[in-house]
């Protein structure tokens, strides 16, 4: 395989799962007792669409085009970390969804370190420069959800015994 064919893959791959991930968080924001973490899925969910729509251009640019095979197989496996939230009370809901979050920008991190090295090793400094510019973008996403997880179980935690105290 050529490089530039193992890049265009792996764009293939980073804009699949960023094109998932916008659907993800949108439809988080809706959901939840919590308008701070609601918020923090809105923004996140607008530059998940800004960063498919780079990675399209991207890939674009060297003679792909969008896996839509991958963004199924994407969205589909999305759906698995929610399964494990049956169950829980609605006011936990925003503290499911930060774990999620947390988990899924943390791999998005990774997943730019690999597009980057390898772009790299490739002499592709666009797609490197991309790939580290997303990754930075992650790390804020991630740093976000981060700071609100403890505070969202502990407001979770809070809400549930008081509505259970004085049922």
């Amino acid at each position: 395989m050529e490089a530039p064919e193992l890049i265009v893959r792996y764009l293939q791959d980073a804009e699949a799962a960023e094109r998932n991930f916008e659907d993800t968080l949108m439809a988080f924001a809706h959901t939840g007792e919590q308008n701070e973490v609601k918020h923090l899925f809105d923004v996140a969910s607008t530059r998940a669409r800004t960063q498919h729509q780079r990675l399209e251009a991207r890939l674009r640019a060297l003679g792909g085009t969008p896996s839509k095979a991958k963004s199924i197989l994407a969205h589909t496996l999305a759906m698995a970390p929610t399964v494990a939230q049956i169950g829980h009370e609605p006011a936990e809901k925003n503290t499911q969804h930060l774990m999620v979050c947390v988990g899924a920008a943390s791999a998005e991190m990774a997943m730019y370190e690999s597009l980057a090295t390898v772009a790299a090793a490739a002499g592709d400094t666009e797609t490197e420069r991309l790939a580290r510019e997303l990754q930075s973008e992650e790390r804020d996403d991630y740093e976000k959800a981060w700071a609100l997880l403890g505070p969202s179980a502990l407001a979770a935690f809070q809400t549930i015994v008081q509505r259970h105290a004085v049922a």
